[in-house]
């Protein structure tokens, strides 16, 4: 009796996204959308406070600051300036870093 062939990995040979993605085309930001409503203030704050050290993150990496100690305030505030957000707090700063130390 031959031996069974194995069956392939849907996993392993096909993607799992609804339209084709092109790998090679520049970054394009998702389409934002409105935040849910009956939330406390405190949580949107927060929320907001994430996606920003998300970007500025991003942006780090992107410009080669690798490490959470080469990424000071003055260097993450001069990149929230290149991408156009502004400037950072003291408590975003620090999310940043913490961000890319726990990303390692």
């Amino acid at each position: 009796m031959p031996a069974a062939a194995p069956k392939p990995n849907p996993l392993l040979t096909q993607s799992t996204a609804k339209r084709p993605v092109q790998l090679d085309m520049p970054y394009a930001p998702v389409e934002k959308r409105p935040l849910p409503p009956g939330r406390p203030r405190e949580w949107y704050v927060t929320h907001n406070r994430r996606l920003k050290a998300m970007r500025l993150a991003i942006a780090l990496l992107d410009s080669g600051v690798h490490l959470p100690g080469q990424a000071r305030n003055e260097t993450i505030r001069s990149a929230a300036e290149l991408i156009g957000v502004r400037p950072p707090s003291d408590t975003t700063c620090h999310m940043v870093r913490a961000l890319m130390r726990y990303s390692r």
